[in-house]
């Protein structure tokens, strides 16, 4: 503070003697004040307190405007140039430019006031005429190693930063106006940009992108009265083909500025742009950059075409536009309240030149950078694809050529059609007929696979689209097309076609199916067409691929809506022909099954198609497969994926018989309950070896419901056999109480495209890798608490807990013996505590469990040492108090 004050005191002293000096000697005080103002300001870290800072600068400018002039005066352009150079330079006496130049430099950046100082002295003119210069005639001399030396560079960002501050101001652009520079620097740009210093390019640009920024309105009226838009398009007409077609953008994006920046103030530039050709030029300059963008694009040609979309709301008046609504249209679309934002096309010719743009280059860049900036004009305003699509119509032309364009162009232009319906609401009838066409004719496969995508997309939007492509034919098409596809694959069962199996083909095929899934889906007309055209058929034959399979049931879910029996036949029969590999197949089957199965509409269709034994088949076929080690093929399959398949298999069969008494007599009177017994007990898990041995105490005796915590917990270390038959003891808990079909115990599979059969590649699963059991959002308690009910459950299923009894006697493992009675004797008390009330006590009467009882049992009735003995003569004197069958008595 006290160094800044001397300074004050000098400089209040050089005023009052100023007056009275000569030039040359009021010249000198200033300069000899400076070094020491410059040594303050380092040493304050840029704080500059100083009263008299306004007539400082003003005193500093006028000083460093008088040695400019005084070193351009009289000089050629060239001479000038280098007496510029050696002013601004620290050498010899041409150092008191240096130290002006750094003063003034550090002053403009301090505040407005100071700034409007600086303007007032005449510099902002003189320093144009220097940027003049520097950027019209290079300097040939450099540093020993070829680049610019290290002055040349900090007088250059000086410069350039006083000019940035002085003409971001409008009295700082209304001061060029006296001289002739800034008319003739444009010019220069235009004209010279190939002859130009390369060093000055750059900081040129930066500086005119400035000023067009502050134009005013007199500054328009001078640019327009010199004909400096006319004169710099026709120069740049001449450069166009020669110069790189980089430098072409970046020369004639500094003219678009003073064009796109004045039209607020006037239009006076754009209408002289645009008598002069200026919207060819930009279209001859921008096509030059076709095939020049790899990566990323140059900062230029992003510019120019961010001006260009900006110009087409630039215009005098509105357009006025009445086009045809073509119906049917979205429930919510309404084009009366579609209203203008102000942000509305108004000037069609600039957009013709992205229009052109895009019709006549193949560049993914140039392409992707205009349908950017369409996507652009109509986020502006809603009214703005109507306005364009009812004049120029450049959607519905871009169609016709899209398959010519680059793969991402493709998906980026159909992305855009689909946001017309998203975003819009609205149904472009025209449009989507050419999409059809394009589909239809199939010439490039990518882009037919994309377009069918977009429409998908549309589909999943409003039931309204099932109707409008069943009567535009599309829907017969995909059915056609898909036909062809199907017999292919049936001539080709078991042989590798690379064209079909691999590749845009295949996808293509799947996302058929998937269109064909989403028209259907809710419609029951589309499905009639489907069947009206034989296609049930051929559709099935997809099932047997992965990648199709989703879709495919789908569609065959849709086909039950009107024929259950139809889809329960097509069903049942491929789970049954199903090879034991195709674990995946049959899994996919059962989920599709259960999803009808909740109609119970369905539940005769699947009696009469021999449902039940169907699905006892699936078990069957899986004998020893839950052996531990596996063996066989089973080896190649993990257990988890078995136990999901036995899971699904009994989730089916219990939404089978859920509330449907004909269907529970049914499967009662065929002893079919007996059947899934036997089955379940030869999965391998079970011991089915003859006699075992008796221990003469238990150790432990744990509840079943603390057997079930324990499975779910990998920590325990239970024998892979304990827990397999835990898990399906649980299932048929679950049967019993009617509840199995609605668990959810594994999680779902999403396979993509190309993704190999996730079981028939993997090596057998370990002991960590069980299913892992849904848990209810914030349920803290333990499995137990809410799967293994003690208390008076209600039995819906009584056939099931005959299951239970005849596997009991083969819950064992030789070497187990302990464990093996333990969870015998949970299980025991479980089934106890099902028949514990009177009402289900009832249920079982005529259910057979007391004969099971004897028959799978009779070991432990017989002995009376035998740890089963007393909990089994409960179970069985509780039965026999309700009711003693005939075969009991037998």
């Amino acid at each position: 503070t006290l160094q800044w004050e001397t300074l004050g005191r000098q400089f209040v002293e050089y005023e009052q003697v100023a007056p009275f000096l000569i030039p040359e000697e009021q010249q000198r005080r200033l300069l000899d004040f400076l070094p020491l103002f410059l040594k303050a300001w380092e040493q304050s870290a840029g704080v500059i307190i100083f009263p008299n800072i306004q007539l400082l600068a003003s005193e500093v400018s006028k000083l460093l405007t008088k040695e400019i002039k005084r070193n351009l005066n009289g000089k050629p352009a060239e001479e000038a140039r280098l007496a510029l150079e050696q002013l601004l330079q620290q050498k010899g006496e041409a150092g008191d430019g240096r130290l002006l130049l750094k003063s003034v430099y550090l002053l403009s950046q301090t505040d407005l006031r100071t700034m409007w100082n600086i303007i007032g002295s005449g510099l902002p003119a003189a320093l144009m005429q220097c940027l003049y210069l520097f950027f019209t005639f290079p300097l040939k001399k450099t540093s020993d190693d070829g680049e610019t030396s290290e002055d040349d560079t900090q007088t250059q960002e000086m410069l350039v930063k006083i000019m940035l501050n002085m003409y971001r101001e409008e009295q700082g652009v209304e001061e060029l106006l006296a001289a002739d520079k800034l008319q003739s620097l444009i010019i220069a740009t235009a004209s010279l940009w190939d002859q130009c210093s390369h060093s000055w390019k750059v900081p040129t640009g930066r500086v005119l992108r400035t000023i067009s920024k502050a134009q005013t309105k007199n500054s328009i009226v001078y640019l327009q009265a010199v004909d400096c838009i006319k004169i710099a398009i026709q120069n740049l007409f001449k450069l166009a083909d020669t110069l790189p077609a980089c430098d072409a953008c970046e020369a004639a994006s500094i003219v678009l500025c003073f064009v796109k920046d004045s039209y607020p103030i006037s239009s006076a530039l754009l209408t002289e742009f645009e008598n002069n050709d200026g919207y060819q030029l930009l279209l001859k300059i921008l096509l030059r950059c076709d095939g020049l963008q790899q990566n990323e694009g140059d900062p230029y040609l992003d510019e120019i075409l961010d001006m260009l979309t900006c110009l087409t709301t630039c215009g005098k008046t509105e357009l006025k536009v009445s086009g045809n609504i073509v119906h049917p249209q979205l429930p919510h679309f309404d084009f009366e309240r579609t209203r203008s934002s102000g942000m509305t096309v108004k000037n069609l010719q600039a957009f013709q030149v992205l229009q052109s743009i895009f019709q006549k280059s193949n560049d993914q860049y140039l392409c992707g950078r205009i349908l950017a900036a369409v996507g652009t004009i109509w986020a502006w305003d809603r009214v703005n694809f109507f306005l364009l699509e009812w004049t120029l119509q450049p959607i519905n032309q871009f169609t016709d050529i899209i398959h010519f364009k680059p793969h991402p162009v493709q998906v980026q232009f159909f992305r855009l059609v689909e946001s017309i319906v998203l975003d819009l609401s609205y149904v472009p009838h025209e449009i989507l007929k050419k999409v059809q066409y394009l589909i239809k004719e199939n010439t490039v496969p990518f882009c037919t696979l994309t377009a069918l995508r977009c429409l998908l997309s549309m589909t999943k939007r409003d039931l309204l689209f099932s109707d409008i492509f069943r009567d535009s034919g599309l829907l017969g098409l995909l059915l056609a097309l898909l036909r062809k596809q199907a017999k292919i694959l049936r001539k080709s069962a078991g042989t590798h076609l690379p064209g079909l199996e691999e590749g845009t083909e295949k996808e293509l095929n799947a996302v058929m199916l998937k269109m064909v899934a989403a028209l259907t889906e809710g419609s029951v007309r589309n499905t009639v067409v489907l069947k009206d055209y034989g296609m049930v058929p051929y559709i099935k034959i997809f099932l047997d691929d992965e990648c199709y399979r989703s879709a495919t049931l789908s569609i065959l879910e849709q086909l039950s809506v009107i024929n259950y029996e139809e889809y329960m036949s097509i069903i049942i029969g491929a789970l049954c022909s199903s090879t034991q590999g195709e674990l995946n197949l049959k899994l996919d089957l059962l989920k599709s099954l259960l999803r009808i199965l909740e109609s119970p509409k369905s539940h005769s269709a699947f009696r009469t198609c021999s449902g039940f034994n169907g699905l006892l088949s699936l078990l069957s076929d899986m004998e020893g497969a839950l052996q531990d080690p596996p063996s066989g093929l089973w080896t190649a399959v993990g257990q988890n994926c078995i136990l999901e398949l036995v899971f699904y298999t009994l989730q089916g069969i219990t939404a089978a018989l859920h509330l449907d008494p004909v269907n529970s007599n049914f499967f009662q009177k065929n002893s079919l309950f007996e059947k899934m017994a036997e089955d379940l007990g030869s999965l391998g898990c079970f011991w089915t070896q003859g006699e075992w041995q008796i221990p003469l105490s238990l150790e432990k005796t744990r509840t079943f419901a603390e057997f079930l915590d324990a499975a779910f917990s990998s920590s325990e270390p239970f024998p892979m056999w304990l827990k397999n038959c835990i898990w399906i003891l649980n299932f048929l808990d679950h049967m019993v109480k009617g509840t199995l079909h609605l668990e959810c115990y594994f999680k779902e599979r999403k396979p993509e495209m190309g993704e190999a059969s996730r079981n028939d590649q993997e090596g057998p699963q370990t002991q960590e890798e069980h299913p892992v059991v849904f848990k209810r959002p914030g349920n803290k308690l333990p499995a137990s608490a809410y799967m293994w009910e003690t208390g008076d459950c209600a039995i819906v299923h009584p056939g099931a807990v005959c299951v239970m009894v005849r596997l009991l006697p083969k819950l064992y493992k030789e070497g187990h013996s302990q464990l093996s009675h333990e969870i015998q004797c949970a299980v025991v008390d479980h089934i106890q505590s099902l028949v514990k009330s009177e009402k289900s006590r009832q249920v079982m009467c005529g259910s057979g469990l007391l004969s099971t009882i004897i028959t799978s049992c009779q070991a432990a009735f017989r002995n009376e040492s035998h740890p089963l003995h007393l909990p089994l003569t409960r179970v069985f004197e509780k039965l026999a108090s309700q009711a003693i069958e005939p075969d009991v008595l037998r």
